[in-house]
């Protein structure tokens, strides 16, 4: 059995190929049934960053294009300059896949999304009936990859986008978001995202204030929060422990005298004790970096948080090779399995074969001689023993991890076996 992968990513297509060329889970079983007309096993996994086709074939593919052309059949053509698909065969693709899952072939580098995304290209191919052993024994073995590359390396660890970076912020700052209350001032999407984060996280209380009453009342609604009238924005930052901003506005919408009086009216001792964590999406800012005189204030602005995202994704690259190491394992472990089931019909038709003519010969030969049962019992056991070790050394030899595989097509051609296989569709 032969594997071999299709594939492009945005290491080799721009966007617009990619989303050209991307599959929704609607469209999957239709591709698929037209795949498995063609080939012997087909699992397509298809993301916003990659539209990737594993086959399963009987010989070695060869060509890809004619996946290409029909893809491009299914999408319909596109401009295309220079060659954005990629074919990897064998070792490289199983490689590939396993690389996949452990976040490493990711545009950002660790990030899980991506083994739920292989497990559903495993569940539609199931699904679809396009599924064959080889490609069974692959996608599980890349979920497991996957699962150990998160547990024993640190490659999905450390927060590396601006709302991740931001909820890590915050329970370094304030300690567990349960119990916790967040203030959103205005209604930019970059606040909407870190606010949404932080819900998601298990904050307790979400506040929305903005100078326009309609949408703090929407923005509310939408983090299942509560509207507060703009003018008590110090009251508002009073009762946070965590305020997001990301307004349009000119000039600082926070001052360091805001904070100075939201600090103040807190209860007395609460100052040492409750933290007061303020992140700044907006672009020109929206809080005067004076505040970080405040005590007990912690403020970061927009690039504080790329700043940190970077540094992060800086110690998710330092992990990569760690998880190389579980990747290449597990390659191994895949690929010598793949060998061993790929001579298992060359051993199967060799004995079939070798049976069929004793048996035709041990027939031809008892039907000229009156023998007892006995006698005809004897013969059949010598003539089977003596098949049994003719057949012996070449099947050691087909059996033998990493080697017996290059024997197959000679012994297929010595015996004439290849009507024994079946053809790829």
């Amino acid at each position: 059995m032969h594997l071999t992968l299709v594939g492009i990513s945005h290491k080799t297509a721009p966007v617009a190929v990619r989303e050209h060329f991307a599959f929704a889970a609607d469209e999957l079983p239709a591709l698929l049934a037209r795949l498995g007309e063609r080939y012997a096993g087909a699992a397509v996994l298809s993301t916003c960053n990659r539209t990737e086709v594993y086959l399963t074939t009987h010989r070695p593919l060869g060509d890809h294009r004619p996946v290409v052309a029909l893809l491009s059949e299914i999408k319909g053509e596109i401009p295309i300059e220079g060659a954005p698909f990629y074919a990897l065969t064998g070792r490289d693709a199983a490689r590939h896949l396993f690389r996949v899952a452990a976040g490493i072939e990711s545009m950002v580098v660790g990030e899980s999304e991506i083994l739920g995304q292989v497990r559903a290209a495993f569940t539609a191919a199931t699904a679809a009936k396009t599924n064959t052993p080889a490609l069974s024994r692959l996608f599980h073995s890349a979920i497991r990859v996957g699962r150990k590359a998160r547990a024993q390396t640190a490659i999905g660890r450390h927060a590396v986008s601006v709302s991740s970076t931001a909820v890590a912020l915050a329970r370094e700052t304030v300690g567990e978001l349960s119990g916790k209350t967040a203030l959103v001032v205005s209604a930019g999407e970059a606040g909407k995202l870190v606010a949404r984060a932080l819900a998601s996280a298990g904050l307790a209380r979400m506040l929305v204030t903005s100078r326009t009453k309609e949408k703090a009342a929407q923005l509310a609604a939408d983090l299942e929060g509560q509207a507060l009238p703009f003018r008590d924005l110090a009251k508002g930052v009073a009762q946070a422990d965590i305020v997001i901003t990301s307004t349009a506005a000119p000039a600082f919408v926070i001052d360091r005298a805001l904070v100075g009086r939201a600090m103040a009216g807190r209860s007395i001792g609460d100052a040492g004790e409750r933290p007061l964590l303020l992140i700044d999406i907006a672009v020109p800012r929206d809080i005067d970096p004076a505040v970080r005189e405040v005590p007990g204030v912690r403020l970061y602005d927009i690039d504080d948080l790329q700043e940190r995202a970077r540094q992060n994704m800086a110690l998710r690259r330092q992990e990569v090779a760690h998880a190389e190491a579980i990747v290449d394992e597990e390659t191994a472990r895949y690929i010598d399995w793949l060998r061993s089931l790929s001579v298992v019909p060359t051993v199967a038709a060799l004995r079939e074969r070798a049976e069929q003519v004793r048996a035709e010969e041990v027939e031809r030969t008892l039907a000229k001689v009156d023998l007892t049962p006995m006698e005809r019992r004897r013969v059949e056991a010598m003539t089977q023993a003596i098949v049994k070790k003719l057949l012996h050394e070449p099947i050691a030899q087909l059996k033998r991890p990493g080697e017996g595989e290059r024997y197959v097509e000679p012994v297929r051609a010595l015996f004439a076996l290849d009507g024994d296989e079946p053809p790829d569709r």
